[in-house]
């Protein structure tokens, strides 16, 4: 088994914990910041919108750190899985049996991701939480791609 896949799977099996541990410190910086402002109050309104306070600023760089812990479980979960009988890269090692209804498998993974990054980077956006945006779309997009192009038993 290769050093990458070792990688991966303590992804996979670590991810989690780091992920809901990351989410939570987000959630207690965001409710120790309550009573300071989320909006920034001087300048034009428009602004004030765009450019949040420091303790939003705040927030928004924890949770980033949070959903790119996450972004690394999901990746690293669908390797692992997929490593049993569908993707035959050689840094793999022996995928073990073809499993014939793994077929849609790839392709199914690769949707998981792409959805899961515009959902994801929708909803920072409409929470003003640029950083956790930018994350989103900057890891689950090239990761979807990344898996599309693995080679499989099928193709």
């Amino acid at each position: 088994m290769g050093v990458v896949m070792v990688f991966f799977g303590l992804g996979f099996m670590g991810g989690w914990a780091a992920a809901l541990a990351a989410l939570a410190y987000a959630v207690v910086t965001l409710v120790r910041d309550r009573s300071r402002d989320r909006v920034r109050r001087q300048g034009r309104p428009a602004a004030g919108l765009l450019v949040p306070a420091p303790a939003y600023r705040r927030f928004d760089m924890r949770l980033a750190v949070a959903a790119l812990l996450s972004d690394l479980w999901l990746v690293s979960a669908v390797i692992v899985f997929g490593a049993d009988g569908v993707f035959t890269e050689e840094w793999m090692g022996y995928p073990g049996m073809v499993d014939p209804t793994g077929q849609g498998y790839q392709a199914g993974a690769e949707s998981l991701l792409r959805t899961t990054a515009w959902w994801t980077a929708g909803t920072a956006l409409l929470a003003r939480c640029w950083t956790t945006a930018a994350v989103q779309l900057c890891v689950l997009s090239p990761a979807a791609w990344w898996i599309g192009s693995f080679d499989t038993y099928y193709t």
